[in-house]
């Protein structure tokens, strides 16, 4: 790759991981519109450790609470709200890592088509707007988690395995459905990105350790830099605005990109 296109990649990559837009969906439109070659699986390793650095960063004084109670509560077994949030953040993964490890290979080879991915993209973005729309009709809204709602987040998470879905915007919908504020619903499912991306990362791993392919350093370091940033900033931006824009921004968005993604 040369420079211009590690920049684009990872420009995507960052602003797209977080955003409930479903960042596989934009990464089609550099290999099937411009016929870029594939990036390799050493840059995909490269520019999940970027956004996950700026999620780990951004909430860093979270994880750090979040730690010590978790470890605090395995010895006295009480649960503060910190606490809680770490067991839940922990469980919430269990259902989309049984999913990623039994349905792995079906998802690979059978939904991976523009034509899937555009379905999806619409079909979600669809319903984050229903999710949207009934949270502005609730009286009160909650501050709190419980064990349902992680349960119900988890679960939801797991659809995000087929391509075009949006893990983010598939927690956050599951989230503001089942009542829970804007930054209650932002939070947690920011929060439950950090193992999944952990465990993904090390799978691509895995196999990059078995690759015989040349690396080329300068390019991975600066996918990774520009990821890292522009997740960063749209972290900060989307949770700033949120409240004030709501997702109806996004949904039109995705009703959009599933239409471009049909053109194709």
């Amino acid at each position: 790759m040369d420079i211009f296109q590690t920049i684009v990649l990872a420009l995507i990559q960052g602003l797209t991981e977080f955003l409930p837009i479903s960042s596989s969906a934009h990464l089609l439109f550099p290999s099937k519109v411009l016929n870029w070659p594939d990036q390799g699986l050493a840059f995909d390793v490269v520019l999940h450790l970027g956004t996950l650095s700026a999620i780990v960063y951004y909430y860093r004084c979270s994880l750090l609470s979040m730690s010590n109670d978790f470890f605090h509560s395995l010895s006295t077994r009480q649960l503060t709200a910190d606490a809680k949030l770490a067991w839940g953040v922990l469980l919430g993964t269990i259902p989309v890592g049984l999913v990623g490890l039994l349905f792995k290979d079906f998802i690979e080879i059978n939904l991976r088509s523009i034509e899937v991915v555009a379905y999806t993209t619409i079909i979600f973005g669809l319903l984050l707007g229903l999710s949207d729309w009934i949270h502005h009709k609730k009286d009160k809204l909650r501050e709190m988690i419980t064990w349902r709602d992680v349960v119900i987040i988890g679960l939801f998470q797991a659809i995000a395995l087929v391509p075009g879905t949006s893990r983010s915007g598939i927690t956050i919908t599951a989230a503001l459905l089942l009542g829970l504020s804007y930054k209650l619903s932002l939070k947690f499912a920011f929060l439950l990105s950090i193992p999944v991306i952990i465990l993904s990362t090390m799978f691509m791993a895995m196999d990059l350790a078995s690759s015989v392919n040349a690396v080329d350093w300068p390019s991975l370091l600066l996918g990774f830099v520009i990821a890292a940033i522009a997740a960063y900033a749209t972290i900060s931006m989307f949770i700033r605005l949120v409240d004030k824009v709501g997702m109806l921004p996004f949904v039109l968005y995705r009703l959009f990109l599933g239409g471009l993604l049909f053109l194709l």
